[in-house]
């Protein structure tokens, strides 16, 4: 659609020309209940804007999505919608000095989960609304300037069917039938929400006295379907909402801006969750309806803060253009866990950042696509590629490393003047760098070069001399830079690291006996406090995961943790070893059935949740992905194998018990396997401590499915017994996964051929369609993937285009030929879309580095490699 993908240069353009003083909108969403009649269901939205032109005379636009308009109003002059509306946009010539422009438009309910979203709950008929914008949805559901530096304030109001209750950003009231909110102070229109529907809502209160007696009270709210009411521990996130309340007003000296703070879990929800100022959204898989491990609940946790630090870093001080947006993603990641280490009973929060999230910057530092954290975001397509592990855990990790870097004190004094200078304003990054400068009195901008405005991620690896006597003559960090086909990221950066020296007590632990902190700089760098120690049979040149980095083994090292691995006592350098190895295995420098023995041998030891839940899906993922085809079968039967052993051996009821229970299912294949997981599901299996509920018989199902065992009517009969919006989903994932050329024919035509389904059925569809143990049944669609993604690109909504090139990509067709066919697709498509050429570009790295992966894996069996 023309000018759909508005870009920085227009954006720019128009922020310098017109200034925004205030919305007033009024949605009617009455229209959400009820019979349709048949055409696309639609509600009226009428927004008035004002707003003051420093050119008078000059012309600009206004964004609007919607499928028609029925009236508009420029400065008392009405237009004709059918001249000035393109679809996309409201063309406004002729502006004064000072403007209202009224827009009287029908906008359509969403099913993608952009704009606003209908969901009707197939447990009890009722319908549930909510909005998400971000980047620029918001034109969706009503006309306005969509670019994050045109702040203004908001003033909604809503009508809606009787019974329903309507949130929005400020507080609202119901008044002659009509929902009247109000006015919010000066923000940006991708943060603005509305949520109604009969949601089951509960209210709690924060209140906080300050040093000079003055009070803050924000009343607190948590909401979610009725159909989850049973399942929702509101006292749970109202604990973590009040510690995290506490833990920021302790550390920014800012009272909380907004109000109230509602947290809506809301259903179909595209993302993890949405920092909307006061009126926060969620997914509701963050409502757990089965027993999950204390990962679950900790990450949870984490996105709570998350989203709360946002009200800071994101709402109150607000990124000009999406190439900051850093400035908000970066510091609510870190401090989403640097809260939640220091406020909750989550105290080694740390870890699972170290394990977990780093892997998802790694993996994004390493595609082609890399990019600065500070990134070149040409328009909106650009921005929504770029809420990517660099922008979130990368940033983050090099937060990390800055608080090292300066100090935690004067970072945190930075943060304060930062929200004092800028409030409700909108900043670049050369604002934070200034009173970092000032708080710190180091020189950021060279910190910055280095660490935000360069891309790829440094190796770092132990290099240790002995002396005659067996002690450590020197020991030195040698510096890699990164080398991503087919560039080469030459930066190599200042690094704050620890480095810490392991042997085995007499008792057998492999413990820390020497630490020290060292700046690292260039190719190769003496760490001399270190001389003259014991000669270590492990070095960690990362230890306690300061900076951000690759660590890599020296031979002795890698020797000592593969017999000892499950020794070392402290969790958190237990997880660095972990990534270590990973990434050793994604580097194809270690063999994919290496990685799966270490498991196998040292994962039952694990003590942290979740460390093992990682462990767990990178173990399948070796196997899947890295491990050469021929050895598959092996090591399909030793994972299972390993599984049910742990599972049978685990305190019965504990989340380890859990944990191997859902990773058994994950590998299970051969027929006894089957056959003990359809004996759990049926009741005439059983293993001491093991609840089968609801969640865990869908997990179960799943490879039932897959393998052929569990066919539909066995599906619609689970269904039967959980009939509700995720028993649904569940269920259609399933079917999906069945071994059946008709099945998958079905289900392709259903995502790419048509849009009927939601987007929470289209994901659910993707998941189940292509099953590792089905490579030949899926292998025709290879072509067919390659014929269909341009057109699926125009013609859907920007977040299914996703979905269906990432998820359909035929990565399980690991072979040259495929290599050669994505090869062909982008040599034939340089013209097209840089955003979907962007998504083909990562898959196709995917797919060499897992044929990469297996070249590793063949050579240490003998066996001939594909060609990578």
């Amino acid at each position: 659609m023309p000018g759909e993908n508005l870009s920085r240069d227009e954006a720019r353009e128009r922020a310098a020309l017109l200034s925004v003083e205030g919305y007033e909108v009024s949605l009617d969403l009455r229209s959400a209940v009820g019979e349709g009649d048949g055409e696309p269901r639609t509600f009226r939205s009428v927004t008035t804007i004002r707003f003051r032109c420093n050119e008078p005379g000059a012309s600009s636009f206004a964004d609007l999505i919607a499928p028609s308009v029925t009236a508009v109003s420029l400065n008392g002059k009405d237009l004709d919608p059918s001249e000035v509306f393109d679809g996309s946009r409201i063309a406004l010539e002729d502006l004064a000095d000072e403007n209202e422009l009224i827009v009287d438009a029908r906008c359509a309910y969403s099913r993608t989960g952009e704009g606003m979203h209908r969901f009707v709950d197939p447990e009890d008929g009722e319908v549930y609304l909510y909005t998400q914008y971000e980047p620029a949805d918001a034109r969706r559901v009503f006309a306005n300037f969509e670019q994050p530096d045109l702040k203004a304030p908001f003033r909604f109001e809503v009508r809606a069917p009787e019974g329903w209750r309507v949130w929005s950003n400020g507080e609202g009231e119901l008044t002659d039938g009509v929902w009247r909110f109000a006015e919010t102070k000066p923000i940006s229109t991708y943060i603005t929400c509305v949520v109604a529907g009969p949601y089951h809502y509960v209210t709690d209160s924060y209140e906080r006295v300050f040093e000079d007696g003055t009070r803050l009270e924000v009343p607190l709210g948590a909401m979610c379907r009725k159909g989850l009411a049973p399942y929702f521990e509101a006292d749970d996130v109202f604990l973590i909402t009040k510690q995290g309340l506490g833990f920021f007003h302790d550390h920014f000296d800012y009272p909380y801006p907004f109000g109230k703070y509602d947290q809506a879990f809301v259903p179909e929800y595209n993302l993890g969750a949405m920092e909307n100022p006061g009126l926060v959204t969620f997914r509701e898989e963050y409502i757990f309806r089965g027993k999950v491990t204390q990962a679950s609940y900790e990450a949870r946790a984490n996105v709570v803060l998350h989203e709360m630090a946002h009200m800071w870093f994101g709402d109150l001080v607000t990124m000009e253009w999406w190439d900051d947006l850093w400035l908000k993603e970066s510091f609510a990641d870190f401090m989403g866990t640097f809260s939640m280490v220091g406020a909750t009973r989550f105290a080694n929060g740390w870890t699972t950042f170290a394990n977990r999230r780093k892997a998802w910057a790694y993996r994004a530092d390493q595609l082609p696509s890399t990019h600065p954290i500070t990134a070149d975001i040409r328009d909106l397509q650009d921005a929504k590629l770029n809420f990517d592990g660099i922008t979130y855990a990368k940033g983050a990790s090099v937060l990390k490393q800055l608080v090292a870097y300066v100090g935690q004190d004067a970072f945190l004094e930075g943060a304060r003047r930062y929200f004092k200078r800028n409030a409700y304003g909108n900043t670049r990054l050369g604002d934070l760098l200034s009173v970092l400068e000032e708080t710190s009195g180091r020189d950021m901008a060279a910190w910055a070069r280095s660490w935000l405005q360069t891309a790829g991620v440094n190796s770092l690896t132990p290099q240790v001399l002995l002396d005659a006597e067996g002690r450590v003559a020197e020991l030195a960090v040698l510096q890699e830079a990164a080398v991503i086909a087919p560039a080469v990221h030459p930066e190599l950066r200042p690094h704050r690291v620890a480095v810490g020296l392991y042997r085995r007590t007499p008792q057998g632990a492999l413990e820390r006996y020497a630490r020290v902190e060292a700046d690292v700089e260039g190719a190769r760098t003496v760490v001399p406090e270190l001389a003259g120690t014991e000669a270590p049979e492990l070095v960690l040149v990362n230890d306690d995961d300061l900076t951000y980095c690759k660590i890599r083994l020296d031979e002795t090292s890698l020797s000592t943790l593969r017999d000892h691995l499950g020794t070392v006592t402290d969790p958190l350098a237990r997880a660095l070893c972990w990534s270590a190895l990973w990434n050793m295995t994604r580097d194809a420098l270690l063999p994919a059935r290496d990685f799966v023995d270490l498991v196998l041998r040292h994962a039952a030891g694990e003590s942290d949740i979740g460390v093992l839940q990682m462990l767990h899906a990178w173990a399948n993922s070796a196997l899947v992905h890295y491990a050469v085809p021929e050895w598959r079968t092996t090591g399909e039967r030793l994972l299972a194998d390993g599984a049910l052993a742990e599972l049978r051996q685990a305190e019965p009821g504990s989340e380890h018990q859990l944990a191997w229970a859902r990773f058994f299912a994950t590998v299970a294949s051969g027929e006894a396997d089957l056959r003990l997981l359809q004996g759990l599901l049926e009741g005439t299996a059983k293993i001491d401590g093991l609840e089968v509920d609801q969640e865990l018989r869908w997990a179960f199902l799943e490879p039932l499915a897959a393998h052929g065992v569990a066919d539909e009517s066995a599906l619609a009969a689970e269904l039967a017994r959980d009939d509700t919006a995720s028993g649904r989903r569940h269920q259609v994932r399933c079917l999906a996964g069945r071994p059946s050329a008709a099945v998958k024919a079905q289900a392709w035509a259903q995502v790419v051929e048509s849009d009927a389904l939601s987007n929470a059925l289209v994901e659910a569809t993707i998941a189940g369609f292509a099953q590792p143990s089905q490579r030949e049944l899926t292998a025709p669609y290879t072509e067919k993937y390659f014929a269909a993604i341009e057109r699926v690109w125009t013609d859907r909504s920007i977040q299914i285009g996703m979905d269906v090139v990432r998820g359909l990509f035929p990565s399980l067709q690991d072979s040259p030929e495929t290599l050669d066919a994505t090869d062909a697709w982008l040599d034939a498509h340089r013209d097209a879309a840089p955003a979907l050429r962007r998504l083909v570009v990562e898959a196709r790295d995917d797919l060499a580095r897992a044929l990469r992966g297996q070249a590793c894996d063949a050579a240490t069996s003998g066996q001939s490699p594909a060609r990578p």
